[in-house]
């Protein structure tokens, strides 16, 4: 990057403050699918702003993303972009093998007040001691996401559905009243989505907040997993992979999806033709009076320590992530959920939406943002997530007598592939 101070002597000798520095040079960014299109979409703001920054997002897909990026790493910054997508779940894996890999944000002017930006939730994973490894992007408010006509058929309110066995009753009445029509779909068999949503919403996770002990056979996961094969015994979850869920929004199979907020965006681009029949609604709780907040999914930009234009790089991320015209540009074209809180107080986060049927649907989900419990991923996540998974699988299958024995099975797992104790 080429860096030019311009006109510096006379200001200083009129008495005036030097001006900035003209910044100039191409930066080259690492994403994946609807991540990479918003990334796209704030570059003609930010060029307002710095017209001789070329801004270039490579889409390489998910997997691709992480696995070249890792390998780059690996490499010591080999063929790495200036700023990297990273998801906040595999986060530390990259700051516990590669610190060096990416450049502490405080350097570049990252101060505590910019930290303050954003929720505590979204930090967690990003920041490891004194150094802020990347900077919160959009994040994953959970909400449960209907058909409005197939409720109404069936004469169930959105709004009487408080818990999980709310959430049953109701599923079976519209199955009823729709032939046909799943309440909910599920990934068990490849996905451990609805325990990490209703275990974060009840304060529980794989690991301490800390990441020093295994806490996923604590009161309250044991009770989300029994949760869980409370609902699938009642037969109002159909399974269904990624693929499939989209395509059963749009054939009218399905009547509810309980996803992170950027689900928003996948409803609203991929059945286009549903216009004004979907709706949203808190997430159900365990309790009439528990907490109905969670985060699933989500993701950081992260500037690499291989990149000649830090600087640059910098910018972007201030503009993208820091700025409420960045994120409501990503939310706007996309529905990628802001992580910035500022941006909840944004005019177009109050407007109705014609496609949900005139409802204010980002007014309802960016409100719980602030409540949502920080959910430690640690370096063991991916390890975790596979023990989980299986167990999961084996448990709704019979193969355990309770939930307790099943979690206490993965707690015992984990310890094993991670050095890690198990919380008692």
């Amino acid at each position: 990057m080429r860096i030019t101070l311009t006109c510096a002597a006379l200001a200083l000798a009129l008495g005036s403050a030097a001006p900035a520095f003209a910044q100039s040079g191409e930066l080259t960014i690492w994403s994946w699918d609807v991540a990479a299109s918003s990334l796209k979409a704030t570059v003609a703001g930010f060029n307002k702003l710095h017209p001789d920054i070329k801004i270039t997002v490579q889409d390489l897909g998910n997997q691709p993303t992480y696995d070249k990026s890792i390998a780059g790493c690996a490499a010591g910054g080999v063929g790495l972009p200036d700023i990297l997508s990273i998801e906040n779940g595999e986060a530390e894996n990259y700051w516990s093998q590669f610190p060096d890999c990416f450049v502490d944000l405080h350097t570049l002017g990252y101060t505590a007040e910019d930290q303050k930006k954003f929720p505590d939730f979204k930090r967690t994973e990003l920041e490891v001691g004194d150094k802020a490894y990347a900077m919160p992007w959009d994040s994953g408010p959970v909400a449960a996401f209907y058909r409005r006509d197939f409720y109404e058929k069936a004469g169930v309110d959105p709004a009487s559905i408080k818990t999980w066995d709310d959430f049953i009753a109701a599923g079976k009445k519209i199955q009823a009243a729709n032939p046909g029509v799943s309440m909910t779909n599920a990934d068990f068999n490849g996905d451990t989505e609805f325990f990490r949503m209703i275990s974060n919403e009840q304060g529980c996770a794989y690991f301490a907040e800390d990441g020093q002990s295994i806490t996923v056979n604590q009161p309250k996961c044991v009770d989300t997993l029994k949760k869980i094969k409370d609902m699938k015994d009642a037969g109002i979850v159909s399974s269904a992979d990624w693929g499939t869920k989209i395509t059963n929004n749009t054939a009218g199979t399905v009547a509810t999806q309980i996803f992170g907020g950027w689900y928003e965006g996948t409803i609203r681009t991929n059945s286009a033709g549903e216009s004004g029949k979907w709706g949203v609604y808190l997430m159900p709780s365990l309790t009439a009076d528990g907490p109905r907040a969670a985060n699933l999914g989500g993701s950081s930009l992260a500037i690499t320590s291989a990149s000649k234009n830090k600087e640059a790089a910098y910018e972007y991320l201030k503009y993208t992530l820091e700025t409420n015209e960045g994120q409501i540009t990503m939310l706007k074209d996309f529905g990628l959920v802001p992580s910035l809180i500022s941006a909840l107080d944004d005019p177009y986060v109050s407007q109705g939406l014609p496609y949900w049927g005139g409802q204010a649907v980002w007014k309802d989900i960016l409100a719980t943002l602030p409540k949502v419990v920080p959910s430690r991923g640690t370096q063991f996540q991916s390890d975790a997530e596979i023990v989980v998974r299986a167990v999961q699988t084996k448990y709704l299958a019979g193969g355990y007598p309770d939930a307790k024995a099943a979690l206490d099975d993965a707690a015992k797992q984990i310890a094993a592939a991670t050095g890690l104790p198990v919380k008692s």
